[in-house]
């Protein structure tokens, strides 16, 4: 089992080993944070964003279909009392694939949400999905 650990280097700054990678964290600055990192919850949206990317990316690599300029953009809304992710839409664009290259919006769906499908607050997630009009 791996082993993910975050030490905490005081004024509010956290330092977390991943393997041979270190990320600096800080928290917003209403809680003493100031801006020396990203923030937890940014933490845990861009590793859905990239969970998402990886699988997008292999469907469209194992189809030939164009993943130039790929790009996954998930927006998110905060909320306080208690402070937590209210919605998240993560959205997947490959501006280079086309209907005769095999992107079909139909089947992007469920190779995207393989990434958190497993997991309970995903559920409520809204799933768009952009292509060329030609794509459609």
């Amino acid at each position: 089992m791996a082993t993910i650990t975050t030490q905490y280097k005081g004024n509010m700054l956290f330092e977390t080993a991943i393997g041979k990678h270190k990320l600096t964290i800080d928290v917003p600055d209403t809680m003493g944070g100031t801006d020396r990192g990203p923030q937890p919850p940014q933490l845990f949206v861009a590793s859905l964003g990239s969970c998402i990317g990886a699988f997008v990316a292999q469907y469209c690599e194992r189809n030939g279909i164009d993943t130039e300029g790929m790009t996954i953009d998930v927006t998110f809304d905060k909320v306080d009392d208690p402070t937590r992710l209210a919605t998240s839409r993560p959205r997947s664009s490959c501006p280079r694939a086309t209907a005769a290259s095999g992107w079909r919006r139909s089947s992007a769906w469920p190779i995207t949400a393989r990434c958190t499908k497993r997991s309970r607050p995903c559920a409520a997630w809204t799933w768009r999905y952009s292509a060329p009009a030609s794509a459609a």
